[in-house]
């Protein structure tokens, strides 16, 4: 019995030991995740695999680090200067992701904070070029779509051979000088009260122009008409309404040739 405790410590010891090297070798990764390891007596980085999901086991004097490979977004708020070196203040978004499959490359050249040594410099250095490009007035209108694209194409070469995939920008607000903003406000509702004003001008020449052309129209057609009455015709359709009458069989009086353009006239119904 005294010899129990003896054998016991040994075994509890060894237990212990093979309990520490499974926690120290046993690895996993997590959903929208992968490792890159490290090998500290094999050369350091292991640049030939990316570790996917699930459960690895790793010699304990080597490292697995882990990384997030699923879409992640950055938001900033940046101060730069337009082409007439104006402070405007942009606000954005970038939706990025690792390269997953340059994954240990990112972190031997990156390292983990690849986010705020690499993409939040890049980011900022495209706003500043693309908005460099333009004046206030255009940032202020209808240039949001262009700069945002502009500023994607060009945080995309900025990272081009960083190992790091640029899936989204959003331009959220751009924000100018407040005297700078009310002076542009001012100009844009002047030129859209100039704008009305020209339409009510316009609109009122075309109207003047179509009465006008309708009274010539009217004029003409009255002139063609009156030239065409001449005495003979006028006799004519007297004579064919001499007709027309006699064959009523209402009683009349009507008198052949009198008149002073010797048209006939009726005298009476009885």
């Amino acid at each position: 019995m005294s010899k129990l405790p003896k054998i016991g410590v040994p075994i509890i010891a060894l237990a212990v030991l093979l309990l520490i090297l499974i926690i120290k070798t046993a690895v996993t990764i997590d959903a929208g995740k992968s490792g890159v390891l490290y090998k500290r007596f094999g050369g350091g980085v292991d640049t030939s695999k990316t570790y996917g999901e699930g459960f690895h086991i790793v010699a304990p004097w080597n490292d697995m680090i882990i990384y997030e490979v699923r879409q992640q977004s950055i938001s900033d708020d940046m101060q730069v200067l337009s082409v007439n070196g104006l402070e405007v203040s942009v606000s954005g978004t970038v939706w990025f992701e690792p390269e997953k499959s340059k994954l240990p490359l990112l972190h031997k050249e990156k390292g983990e904070n690849y986010i705020q040594n690499i993409l939040a410099p890049a980011i900022s250095s495209a706003a500043r070029k693309v908005v460099g490009r333009y004046t206030p007035e255009q940032l202020y209108s209808s240039k949001r779509d262009v700069i945002q694209k502009e500023i994607f194409e060009e945080t995309q070469k900025e990272v081009a051979d960083q190992y790091i995939v640029i899936k989204r920008v959003l331009v959220n607000d751009v924000e100018l000088p407040p005297t700078i903003k009310t002076a542009i406000e001012r100009k844009l509702k002047q030129e859209q009260e100039a704008l009305e004003y020209e339409f009510r001008l316009a609109k009122a020449k075309k109207e003047a122009e179509r009465q006008r052309i309708d009274a010539e129209g009217k004029a003409a057609a009255n002139q063609i008409l009156s030239a065409s009455l001449t005495d003979k015709i006028l006799q004519e359709k007297g004579i064919e309404a001499t007709l027309k009458l006699s064959e009523s069989q209402n009683s009349k009086v009507i008198v052949i040739g009198s008149g002073d353009s010797g048209m006939p006239i009726i005298l009476g119904n009885n």
